[in-house]
């Protein structure tokens, strides 16, 4: 049977991917709580292995937990997060698999592959997690906010400090918010299809 996926129209092409920027300056324009919640709503349907859902966010919105990121990020990303009105902390639970018999019902011995085997359990968590997050980062500009994710920290120090006694390790940080467009590089080139794919 055909799948009813039609596809979307250009704009939304276009949102999502082909004019979207990454962004480094930010408007104060608040992101509310619920437009948080309603990106998060979006993004959890994104496919994962055995529907694994080890993505953990800590969304860095007050002015505290701000002064608290600060000191583990390189220099030249401090004034970004200073900016950004909130700076998504995305992490990955190396005990994801202990939610497996709700999230895959119909096998809930798969939990067992990643309870005997670390290095698979971990490998597992750090790929699904990043799936998810890059789900978020699409759905949070389906709704409307601008992205700028950011991989100049020290993860030692930030899961030291937001993630201290739990099996959550941090992957990027992401600031999210409304774009000061006065701020965008030049649109950078990406590799051709034939540099990066091929058949076989």
């Amino acid at each position: 049977m055909r799948s009813d996926n039609q596809g979307v129209d250009e704009r939304c092409r276009q949102v999502l991917f082909t004019r979207a920027r990454s962004h480094n300056r930010w408007t104060d324009h608040p992101v509310e709580e619920d437009v948080l919640r309603r990106i998060y709503e979006i993004a959890i349907w994104g496919p994962t292995s055995t529907n694994q859902q080890p993505a953990r966010i800590i969304f860095v919105r007050s002015p505290a937990a701000r002064e608290r990121l600060l000191p583990a990020v390189t220099e030249s990303n401090r004034p970004k997060i200073m900016q950004a009105p909130v700076t998504a902390i995305f992490g990955y639970d190396l005990r994801f698999f202990e939610k497996l018999p709700a999230l895959f019902p119909h096998r809930p011995e798969a939990a067992q592959d990643f309870m005997v085997d670390g290095v698979h359990a971990e490998r597992s968590a750090f790929r699904n997690a990043t799936l998810q997050a890059a789900y978020f980062m699409l759905a949070a500009r389906a709704v409307g906010l601008d992205i700028g994710p950011l991989s100049g920290f020290d993860h030692d120090a930030v899961d030291t400090t937001f993630f201290a006694g739990t099996t959550v390790r941090s992957n990027f940080l992401c600031c999210l918010g409304y774009a000061d467009s006065e701020g965008i590089y030049r649109r950078l080139p990406r590799l051709t299809f034939d540099e990066a794919a091929s058949f076989a």
